[in-house]
């Protein structure tokens, strides 16, 4: 069993009877009797390392509000980032929805502002990409449309690809719909 706590006082370590293996374990981990087979993570106290991160963003105060910067600033493929910022994202959120906050609850919501801020603006950068991703398959399903008819499964299986192709090529083959036949069409590809 592993017991997470953002702090944990000098004397509670001794009135826990806790022990630490630094040597094997990291700093801010504590152990309880060994037949209760309980260890005690002490988020405060961990080494501020990527390894840690997940667990600091747990923490309270200033331990917290550096980990979310932290997390913020990791690379964008990062898919630890991305995962984390949109869990603490809708924390943030549900803690925004709620009344009646405690002191607590309004110093986490400020601090996880900065990663819903972040993973707010790459939901829109997201959903202005598949937007114009959507706007171009149905201008080339239109244009398609307008060219040859009602499109059958193999003109439609084009839409995708055309869609694919680098921006000059693409908009070359659209110009020249008009000259081609839809076998010669279905031959590009």
């Amino acid at each position: 069993l592993w017991i997470l706590t953002p702090t944990f006082s000098a004397r509670m370590i001794e009135d826990f009877g806790t022990n630490s293996d630094e040597s094997n374990w990291l700093t801010g981990v504590y152990f309880l009797a060994k037949s209760l087979k309980a260890g005690i993570i002490v988020i405060h106290q961990l080494p501020v390392n990527e390894d840690t991160l997940w667990l600091r963003v747990l923490g309270k105060g200033g331990t917290q509000k550096r980990a979310v910067e932290e997390l913020v600033e990791l690379p964008e493929r990062n898919p630890f980032r991305e995962n984390l910022l949109e869990i603490l994202a809708n924390w943030r959120k549900n803690l925004e929805l709620r009344d009646n906050l405690s002191t607590e609850e309004q110093e986490d919501m400020m601090n996880l502002s900065p990663a819903y801020l972040k993973q707010r603006e790459e939901w829109k950068l997201e959903g202005k990409q598949e937007g114009t991703l959507e706007g171009q398959l149905s201008l080339i399903a239109s244009l398609l449309e307008g060219r040859f008819g009602s499109l059958d499964s193999e003109l439609s299986s084009l839409v995708e690809k055309i869609a694919q192709l680098p921006i000059s090529e693409r908009t070359g083959l659209l110009l020249s719909l008009a000259n081609l036949s839809r076998s010669e069409l279905l031959e590009r590809f």
